[in-house]
């Protein structure tokens, strides 16, 4: 069967005679953006939207608020994506889920209730919250929170790590492969994901498309992803509601199936075909005669 386009992946556009872009970031790629509508304004030029974009830069840099104008198609990536938008913005805008490949969990230790925290230790991704949480679960819980993420932030790092050696229970893994971290994903039981903001977090679908629910912040980038009834929700920078609904994951048998049964309702979301079927569906204005 033959390919439904050609692919390039550039860091910056080359001003190659492209028939169509499509552009991540509104304000990274937006000097892109800007070059590719001068020289092909009649061209599609689609513009995906992450968190950064939603719910930071759309609303106060100049050129990220230009690449919503000059963008042809605009992609969220999860629905609650399409409130930040304008009307008119909206108008033009599709939510596209990304995808995972579905894997089988891991064989999961007996003895301890593995947690895990992935991303990277910056500020957006929040790592202090799950490791105070950490620090107020009962000595006696058997749990161990495996942390994969690059120190992008040395400052941070530093904090997480001196708030880590209180307790054994902590692991810092640095960064690993995405083969890896899958790997330890299902290996796990939960994955912590404590954010400030996320356009669609790719490890929440990595999760749950390996079995694992989540325990997350109450954020509109993750409430698109597995509902606003999601019972796994906790307010923002909360440690100690976090702590709690961590003791009730490990304690409750009745509350993590409830959990994974929310999770799995959704997992059909993330396939890769149809990930594969919504972004194919961009090509419709090249396709036609």
């Amino acid at each position: 069967m033959a390919p439904d386009a050609r692919v390039r992946i550039e860091l910056e556009w080359t001003g190659v005679d492209d028939e169509m872009m499509i552009a991540l970031h509104a304000r990274r790629s937006a000097l892109s953006i800007a070059r590719f509508a001068t020289v092909y304004p009649q061209r599609p030029l689609v513009l995906v939207l992450t968190g950064t974009d939603l719910y930071r830069d759309i609303r106060s840099d100049a050129q990220a608020q230009q690449s919503l104008e000059l963008a042809t198609r605009l992609i969220v990536l999860q629905p609650e994506g399409l409130r930040e938008l304008s009307p008119a913005h909206a108008a033009k805008a599709m939510t596209i889920y990304q995808s995972a490949r579905f894997l089988r969990p891991g064989r999961r230790s007996r003895r301890h209730f593995d947690l895990a925290l992935v991303g990277h230790q910056r500020a957006e991704k929040d790592p202090l919250t799950a490791v105070r949480a950490l620090l107020r679960l009962p000595a006696e819980l058997p749990v161990r929170l495996f942390h994969v993420g690059a120190a992008l932030d040395p400052g941070l790092a530093a904090e997480v790590a001196a708030l880590g050696a209180l307790d054994g229970r902590y692991r810092w893994l640095g960064a690993l492969s995405q083969a890896a971290t899958r790997q330890i994903i299902k290996r796990c039981r939960l994955l912590l994901l404590p954010s400030l903001m996320e356009g669609g977090a790719n490890v929440l679908i990595e999760a749950v498309t390996s079995g694992v629910p989540v325990l997350g912040s109450d954020i509109p980038g993750n409430r698109g992803m597995l509902g606003a009834d999601y019972p796994g929700w906790f307010p923002v920078g909360n440690a100690e509601r976090l702590a709690e609904l961590m003791t009730r994951t490990v304690q409750d048998p009745g509350y993590y199936a409830s959990l994974s049964r929310h999770c799995a309702e959704r997992v059909s979301l993330f396939s890769p075909a149809r990930e594969c079927a919504a972004v194919c569906s961009l090509l419709d204005p090249i396709r036609q005669p």
